[in-house]
């Protein structure tokens, strides 16, 4: 009960300090407009679809992992600023949990990349994007997995670091090769065989992969299950990580 206690307070006081800027949740989400209105109505000839509709779903399911990678990944930055007020510091002198300490900043995350994640849905519905609410919301599920997991990541990594000028350079090299290498502005499907054999290695094109066929309303699919398993062990595994590093920086 202590923990939950713990986790519901940090996480109502984090998304207080969001809704007092909420400025930073559309500007999360203007990227990813951008794509939806300017570039994806290039794919219908590029990827041989036989409607602009058949396009989007291969698309929007791509361009929503990418918001929750990228989304996760630069929460450090916020953290870092908390440690350099004292935040952080003032913390050991209180009995809360230190597992609560990332869990309510993490679930804030997760909140703030659904939110995001429905109004990109949203527009998408307008250019005949159908989905079943079932598969959306399976959908949804794994986008939360993923958003965990890369803000818990960001936050251990901001802990280690301590610094805005050591964690930009370290995000943008580890998130260039996993956007490349996921499939998620195009698919795979037609890359060459090396390319295709790194990219299994890659457990976001896994997700992409499995959120594409939730999308299609392939529920039955093992892409579907297979995502959701790989995202779930490697969420689980950011938090256990981060969390020993908040036990460490805050003792």
């Amino acid at each position: 009960m202590k923990f939950a206690r713990d986790t519901w307070l940090i996480f109502q006081r984090q998304t207080q300090l969001l809704l007092r800027n909420p400025v930073w949740v559309f500007v999360g989400v203007f990227q990813p407009v951008m794509y939806l209105l300017l570039f994806a109505p290039l794919l219908k000839p590029a990827l041989n679809a036989p409607t602009q509709a058949a396009a989007y779903k291969i698309f929007v399911p791509g361009l929503l992992v990418l918001l929750a990678i990228f989304g996760g990944l630069f929460q450090g930055f916020g953290l870092i600023a908390e440690l350099r007020a004292g935040v952080i510091e003032r913390s050991r002198v209180t009995p809360i949990s230190r597992l609560a300490l990332l869990l309510g900043r993490s679930l804030r995350d997760v909140v703030s990349l659904i939110v995001q994640a429905v109004i990109i849905t949203l527009l998408a519905l307008l250019f005949d994007l159908r989905v079943f609410i079932g598969d959306l919301l399976l959908a949804y599920l794994m986008l939360a997995l993923i958003a965990l997991m890369t803000s818990a990541v960001s936050y251990g990594v901001a802990l280690k670091v301590k610094s805005e000028d050591a964690l930009a350079p370290l995000m943008n090299t580890v998130a260039q090769p996993v956007l490349l290498l996921s499939g998620i502005l195009l698919p795979l499907t037609f890359a060459p065989g090396w390319l295709q054999a790194i990219a299994d290695w890659n457990p976001f094109s896994w997700a992409v992969d499995g959120t594409r066929a939730l999308f299609a309303g392939d529920l039955a699919s093992d892409k579907v299950w297979q995502g959701l398993t790989i995202t779930a062990v490697l969420a689980a595994a950011g938090v256990v990580w981060a969390a020993r590093q908040f036990a460490r920086s805050v003792r």
